[in-house]
């Protein structure tokens, strides 16, 4: 069986996005170069670790490279804008992978298609080689390598153009439904059945 690897290295705009209302939202990687552009469905969890994971891949890029990252913790350019349309999924992501290639000081993400059974977030690497993407996994357990007939996207970005993907992808995340005061729970605009109520909508 065949599969394609859709590598933008670098591409023009690397985003997370969504589609739909709060609530009922539908989560995107959106890779757009050389007259492409790839969408990714995945999980809004998955969006908001693979933000975490990037920050902990500077930092350490930064303490066992010398690499030089970008002043501040958010970036200077922020990218509002929506996903480009139409937003065609290519896939689900069932596995995401990082690396840093030392030799081009930039960082490699891969998402891989959801497979059988369907993989969580796994695959953190720190390594030179651009292709090493199964180093240490996430949970610091090793993890089966992904299977090579499954589709992924590939990206290559440097410092700066993380950092900017990691402040909107976490904005992203933050933009859904604000949580109930009392239990946590997301409040819905029709109403909000809290436990903490015993049921009651407030």
């Amino acid at each position: 069986m065949t599969h394609q690897v859709h590598a933008f290295e670098p591409p023009e705009r690397f985003v997370a996005g969504t589609v739909g209302e709060p609530g009922d939202r539908t989560f995107y990687l959106q890779a757009r170069g050389g007259g492409r552009v790839i969408s990714v469905a995945l999980e809004k969890v998955q969006v908001s670790l693979l933000a975490e994971k990037l920050e902990e891949l500077l930092l350490e890029a930064n303490k066992r490279f010398g690499v030089t990252l970008p002043e501040g913790s958010l970036p200077t350019v922020h990218d509002n804008e929506p996903l480009d349309s139409p937003v065609d999924e290519e896939f689900r992501v069932g596995t995401l992978g990082l690396a840093f290639d030392v030799d081009t000081s930039t960082v490699v993400i891969e998402a891989i298609e959801a497979g059988e059974p369907e993989a969580d977030l796994s695959g953190s690497a720190l390594g030179e080689d651009e292709d090493d993407l199964s180093g240490s996994a996430l949970d610091d357990e090793d993890e089966d390598e992904p299977d090579d007939d499954l589709d992924r996207l590939r990206v290559r970005l440097t410092p700066e153009a993380t950092r900017a993907f990691i402040d909107r992808a976490r904005r992203v995340v933050a933009a859904g439904r604000p949580p109930c005061p009392l239990c946590g729970q997301p409040l819905d605009p029709a109403g909000h059945l809290c436990p903490r109520h015993n049921g009651y909508h407030r």
